[in-house]
């Protein structure tokens, strides 16, 4: 790590994902110090998903409308939401990635994954805006129109791991869950402000991150429209694959399985009729890599809000309260 680039801040412990006897957030070096807090020097990626952050909004605030009429309580929110989350101790480099369009090419693939369908039209028309509202404050902005978001965000984290201490994938979507088998890579859900690292995955889902989408193929994730096999569930579902990992390791016989799951034999069963078919929703699942991601990590940092183009935008939105919010201005104020 570089020392010029590293942020001390000081940490608080968060719940039970943080270990003892050392208090730490994910797998940062932490010193610890007789007040039970630690000084952390360490390097953190933020990666925003843009496209739940819009969505958290949307339900979680307050209707708005710019002068114009046009509704824009989503993008007031997740504007709000973003400058607290970059006035933050340790905050200083972030991404943002958004689903631009809701069909992408698994639709291509399996045509009853999840669509736009049944989405508030107020909200749809909010993810341009707020794509640019968030460029306005100084974040880099992925939109995304044949990946998807996660797929982004799946991408960043892989591209700048090794440049970083700590990356830190702020949502709660289960299908992240599969990032964080790498222990310098951590979920942050921000609403209930909780971390999750592969020991949490494992807590949580019964199977380690490498599996989840294999466990997703056959439960099934309801915010993706993917459907798994009938009868399978978290419990059955969590126990085969803890002890067998991935699909195709796992007899399609149920005498041979090696650990006990209630009704396995008719279980067992839809496995072998329908094996194809959860191949293909783990395909579904599996978070994509290959995403064009053209900045470097220096792209990244936060160096503040575009005074001219925020102001601009509070004015034409109706933002008024946000025009001063900035912790920093690109300006250098």
């Amino acid at each position: 790590m570089l020392l010029s680039r590293a942020v001390p801040v000081i940490m608080r412990r968060v719940g039970a994902c943080i270990p003892q006897p050392y208090q730490r957030i994910g797998y940062c070096a932490a010193v610890r110090i007789p007040a039970g807090t630690c000084t952390l020097v360490c390097m953190k990626l933020h990666l925003l998903d843009g496209t739940y952050e819009l969505f958290r909004s949307h339900f979680g605030s307050p209707p708005r409308q710019a002068p114009d009429g046009r509704e824009v309580g989503a993008t007031y929110g997740i504007i709000a939401s973003t400058l607290s989350l970059l006035a933050s101790p340790g905050v200083t480099h972030l991404g943002a990635a958004f689903d631009s369009v809701i069909p992408s090419f698994r639709n291509d693939v399996f045509p009853g994954y999840k669509s736009g369908e049944g989405i508030d039209p107020d909200l749809l028309a909010q993810f341009a805006l707020a794509e640019r509202a968030l460029k306005t404050i100084g974040v880099v902005v992925w939109s995304m129109y044949e990946f998807e978001a996660d797929d982004a965000l799946g991408a960043a984290s892989s591209r700048f791991v090794a440049e970083v201490d700590q990356v830190i994938v702020c949502t709660p979507d289960k299908d992240m869950a599969q990032l964080y088998g790498d222990p310098k890579v951590v979920g942050y859900d921000r609403r209930r402000e909780s971390f999750m690292d592969a020991a949490g995955v494992v807590e949580k889902f019964g199977v380690d991150p490498g599996s989840i989408p294999d466990y997703l193929a056959l439960v099934g994730d309801t915010a993706d429209a993917i459907p798994g096999l009938p009868g399978w569930g978290a419990k059955s579902s969590s126990t085969i694959l803890g002890h067998y990992k991935k699909l195709e390791n796992i007899p399609l016989e149920s005498a041979r399985w090696a650990v006990k799951v209630r009704g396995a034999e008719k279980l067992c069963a839809t496995l072998r009729a329908n094996m194809g078919a959860a191949l293909l929703y783990r395909f579904l699942a599996q978070l994509r890599h290959d995403v064009p991601i053209h900045e470097n990590l220096d792209d990244l940092e936060w160096r503040g809000a575009h005074r001219e183009r925020f102001t601009a935008l509070c004015d034409e939105l109706g933002f008024g309260r946000l025009v001063d919010r900035p912790a920093r201005w690109q300006d250098g104020t």
